[in-house]
């Protein structure tokens, strides 16, 4: 049994650390005063209405920078620069699909607009929300919208620029979910290859939305408070308050909250303002006021935005408070000192050894200082550490000596350790690829061995490998170092050349293998002489595609078999031969015709020669 093990200390030290805490965080809340809670809550909500302000900032950049992304697109310009303003059907449906993704992953987007223009700023591309989904609207629905201000004053931007709205309640006819919502419409031009604006991309945003998707994580107690730069209320706790200004009734809030006048003045960017110092317009509430620039020089200067909190929630730790807290913080504050120098010697040294032998875990000097004589629990783990830091060395040597077998074995032949069919056609591939970018050419050659059949026959399987393995050895001699040679299977070996030079030396390099697989052979005192038949197929001439390289030098291979041993054949030039072929039988065919037509006119004109009875 271990003595004063390491769960008997963490079970020490955890409850001391538990009391501690609370003793502490107790001590502190009892010292704390009213003023003290309140001005932390002014700062948070200070901090929280920045990083609120800095969330519409930085959400409203993300729209606009989907819109330049929208605006830049190739498609967009040539949808916007044709003569019906609907644009080509592909390039329409293709930047079609590309606003329904858009809207798909922005719920707050009400609409996404692609206005040109032409023909009054008719609307090309329109996408529309609705408690159905996403609506696209087409044909007569599409509508002429070179009246409103997000048009005309973004067709009279440089490209790369961003038009923001002021926000307000959207009236427009036939806007689905987006009639009558609180609505920010960010706009940019669409320019031509010449830095002309041709048309312009529009995204309608739901405020209302937007807003709720930044509050989520506020504390539900949070009051939010949203003005623009006049004073009108565009967030309020009562909705009744906002956008006065649509129905004729202005509610400002500089006249429900005077302390923010300085902000609308802009004599100062923040306010603070709370109910404990006896300010009526704060009573019984702790309030936060910042002022941030909006929309750059277009639309609203800026807006002003507010939080706020009870002042009874933000009081209620501070009344809960007694002495009795400060009698527990003094006798556990001498515990504390006695728990930390125990903890600091007892856990600290042990567990910074083993972290470092972590750290390290195949550098042998770092486990020369592991703790391994103890008796306690660190004894134990350290012992434990060091058997699996050896077990998994020992594995991960093995691993990586078996990985590297298969990896070869899967992807070469066993016998003539050439690549093996998998691992030539991912490199033809890959080389088809290259090709086609550098619009250079290849050539695949299939090669047949024509006496390996009758060697296998006649001396056995056994000296049949050996030949075979011989075959490879010459081939890889013959070939330039970039050249691949693989064996396919049986005594079919395939040959990849690359590069410009593929065309010229092709037919040289088919002439040299077959020498060098002409000349005799000598294996276990055996005299032989193999040979081959070769076919050839070449990028692009032949085909575009692996398999069909492969295929056409097969068939090229069997031509130049069939029309005599020890030969190579082009492909093309089995096309040829083909065609002059069915070129001959197709005049034999005519020249038997026209005999057949000149003996039945000879025939004819035997009978009306003879007399007449």
């Amino acid at each position: 049994m271990l003595r004063r093990g390491l769960t008997f200390k963490l079970s020490v030290l955890l409850a001391c650390i538990g009391v501690l805490a609370s003793g502490a965080t107790g001590y502190y809340a009892y010292r704390a005063n009213r003023t003290m809670l309140v001005n932390e809550a002014e700062h948070s909500l200070q901090t929280s209405t920045e990083l609120l302000g800095q969330r519409i900032a930085v959400s409203i950049d993300d729209v606009a920078a989907d819109a330049l992304v929208l605006a830049t697109m190739p498609s967009s310009v040539i949808v916007a620069q044709t003569d019906d303003g609907i644009g080509p059907n592909l390039a329409r449906e293709r930047l079609a699909q590309v606003y329904s993704s858009f809207m798909l992953h922005h719920a707050e987007y009400l609409q996404m607009r692609l206005i040109t223009r032409q023909h009054h700023g008719l609307e090309a591309i329109r996408f529309d929300r609705d408690s159905d989904g996403l609506v696209r609207v087409k044909g007569d629905g599409l509508q002429e919208k070179a009246q409103f201000p997000y048009v005309f004053e973004t067709l009279a931007f440089s490209p790369g620029r961003i038009y923001t709205s002021p926000i307000s309640v959207n009236h427009e006819s036939g806007t689905h979910a987006a009639q009558g919502k609180p609505t920010l419409r960010l706009g940019t031009p669409i320019a031509d290859a010449r830095g002309a604006v041709v048309g312009v991309v529009v995204i309608d945003i739901d405020l209302a939305g937007m807003l709720r998707r930044l509050q989520s994580d506020l504390p539900s107690d949070y009051q939010v408070y949203l003005a623009n730069e006049w004073g009108d209320f565009l967030v309020h706790p009562d909705a009744s308050k906002t956008f006065g200004f649509d129905r004729g009734r202005r509610v400002l809030m500089q006249d429900s909250f005077p302390v923010t006048k300085q902000l609308f003045e802009q004599r100062q960017s923040e306010v603070l303002v709370n109910g404990l110092t006896g300010s009526g317009e704060a009573a019984g509430r702790v309030l936060a006021f910042v002022r941030r620039p909006f929309g750059g020089s277009e639309g609203n200067r800026f807006i002003v935005l507010g939080l706020a909190k009870p002042l009874e929630d933000v009081l209620s730790g501070a009344n809960q408070l007694g002495s009795r807290i400060i009698r527990m913080v003094l006798v556990f504050s001498a515990l504390s000192v006695l728990l930390a120098i125990l903890f600091a010697r007892a856990l600290t040294k042990p567990l910074h050894l083993l972290a470092h032998a972590a750290t390290h875990l195949f550098a042998e000097h770092a486990m020369h200082t592991l703790p391994l004589k103890r008796t306690d629990e660190i004894g134990v783990l350290a012992r434990c550490f060091e058997r699996l830091r050896r077990e998994i060395r020992a594995q991960m040597d093995a691993l990586h000596s078996k990985q590297s077998e298969l990896v070869h074995l899967a992807s070469h032949d066993v016998l003539t350790g050439l690549p093996n069919r998998m691992l030539f056609m991912q490199k033809l591939e890959n080389a088809i690829d290259e090709a086609r970018f550098r619009r250079e050419g290849l050539a695949v050659l299939f090669v047949d061995l024509d006496g390996f059949k009758q060697i296998n026959d006649q001396f056995g399987h056994s000296v049949g490998d050996k030949v075979l393995v011989t075959i490879a050895r010459r081939l890889k001699d013959v070939l330039y170092a970039a050249d691949v040679v693989a064996r396919l299977g049986g005594d079919e070996f395939i040959v990849l050349i690359e590069g410009p030079r593929a065309a010229e030396v092709t037919p040289a390099i088919a002439a040299r293998i077959m020498d060098a697989l002409n000349e005799t052979l000598s294996v276990d005192g055996n005299s032989m002489t193999v040979g081959a038949s070769i076919g050839i197929s070449e990028f692009p001439h032949d085909s575009g595609n692996a398999e069909e390289l492969l295929l056409n030098a097969d068939a090229a291979m069997y031509a130049a078999k069939s029309g005599g041993r020890c030969a190579y054949l082009r492909y093309r030039d089995l096309l040829a031969a083909r065609l002059d072929e069915q070129a001959e039988q197709a005049r034999e065919l005519a020249r038997a015709q026209l005999a057949q037509a000149q003996a039945a006119r000879d025939a004819t004109e035997g009978r009306e020669a003879e007399p007449t009875a």
